[in-house]
């Protein structure tokens, strides 16, 4: 895909310096291409805000079938993924085998668990459902009053500021030029995505541009209007805690009174709680009632947490999609591939989404993993619409 004007500076210029950016541009340089990544604060955002879970089955919703499958297939990337990344950088990423343990506080979030389990087994997924007994006998630090509980021993977590971290140092290491500039727009020569047009305006030319900016996708100009990304920021609010190692053996998930909630242990005795799931636009700004609500219901499921540290309070902005999938491939403006809308499952797809982008870049022929999620999906849906209300 690289293109053969003799006056472009490098082949692939990746605007978005998140996780998954930087995996794209590590794997490219990896197959040989030269690669600039722009961004003015390489591995922040959503990457920072991020809890690490890795979690296709517990995660799993009605409707998501085929980003099920894409889901599946990263987790089970990621053992290698994070090995090669330590190899090539001597860095940890925190990458656990801990299992994920879901649980419910009341008769009617039992019934929401319950209803998770059927749609879980008639996907073929491996689902062991748990007595309350059973649940507290695997995390004593559960409250008494737990009804009932599913363990998927197959979902993970990593720590997403270490892989950020590494990922920045093996795409570095491999000749990557990461530029903390501004991506001000998108040049385009004869209907072609040719380069990227800096904040100072400057102007790096590039055979092909990848869209990776997140939530900020479709705030990058010079994108035609029909091929601008529909991705939107979805405000998410987390809290950390700290405390003695062993505090939680493993990701904990619960519904608590309707409420979907997180809590994700790390080696060292961080945990993290989240997380909100807010239509705010691009405001990042930590509510009181947020933080509230999550340690209130952290609290009912966990007891314990109260006595432990509270360091850090943060929010960050997923990027949405209108049917929570990601848009990775060709989009319908020559040169110009995206990767974005990972919305909550962007660590989980990084290996996933670096790997089939890399191979597209490289080859030109874009893996059948992917075909699902093009970025042009929803410009047919739209045609579709125009042409039924006709």
């Amino acid at each position: 895909m690289p293109g053969s004007s003799a006056a472009r500076t490098t082949d692939v210029v990746v605007v978005g310096g998140g996780v998954i950016g930087l995996a794209i541009a590590w794997q490219a340089a990896l197959r040989g291409l030269t690669v600039t990544v722009l961004d003015p604060a390489p591995g922040s955002g959503a990457s920072h805000a991020a809890a690490g879970m890795l979690a296709p089955v517990t995660e799993v919703h009605y409707g998501e079938e085929r980003l099920l499958r894409l889901n599946l297939a990263s987790a089970q990337r990621y053992p290698t993924f994070a090995a090669e990344l330590t190899e090539a950088t001597g860095r940890d990423v925190g990458y656990r085998q801990t299992g994920t343990l879901a649980v419910a506080t009341d008769a009617d979030d039992r019934a929401v668990l319950a209803d998770l389990h059927r749609f879980q087994l008639s996907l073929g997924l491996t689902v062991e459902l748990l007595t309350s007994r059973e649940a507290r006998r695997l995390e004593p630090m559960l409250a008494p009053g737990i009804r009932s509980g599913l363990l998927v021993a197959g979902d993970h977590q990593v720590d997403n500021r270490l892989l950020a971290t590494a990922l920045l140092a093996a795409a570095v290491a491999v000749g990557v030029d990461v530029r903390t500039d501004r991506a001000a727009g998108i040049v385009t020569t004869a209907e072609r995505a040719t380069g990227v047009r800096l904040g100072d305006g400057d102007t790096l030319a590039a055979g092909t541009v990848v869209l990776a900016a997140g939530c900020w996708s479709p705030q990058v100009a010079g994108v035609p209007t029909d091929v601008v990304p529909p991705t939107r920021p979805v405000k998410g609010q987390i809290v950390r805690l700290r405390g003695p190692a062993g505090f939680l053996g493993r990701n904990v998930r619960a519904v608590v009174g309707g409420t979907h909630l997180y809590l994700v242990p790390r080696a060292d005795g961080e945990i993290v709680i989240g997380a909100t799931a807010e239509e705010q636009g691009y405001d990042v700004t930590v509510r009181a009632g947020g933080v509230y609500e999550l340690l209130r219901d952290a609290h009912t499921l966990v007891p314990g947490i109260a006595e432990l540290e509270l360091t850090e309070t943060y929010a960050g902005l997923r990027p949405g999609s209108p049917d929570n999938a990601p848009m990775i491939g060709r989009t319908a403006l020559a040169g110009l591939v995206a990767a974005t809308g990972h919305y909550r499952n962007g660590i989980l797809l990084t290996p996933a989404t670096a790997d089939a982008v890399a191979d597209l870049l490289a080859t030109g022929v874009e893996p059948e993993v992917i075909r699902p999620f093009s970025p042009q999906r929803f410009a047919r849906e739209r045609v579709w619409s125009m042409r039924v209300t006709a």
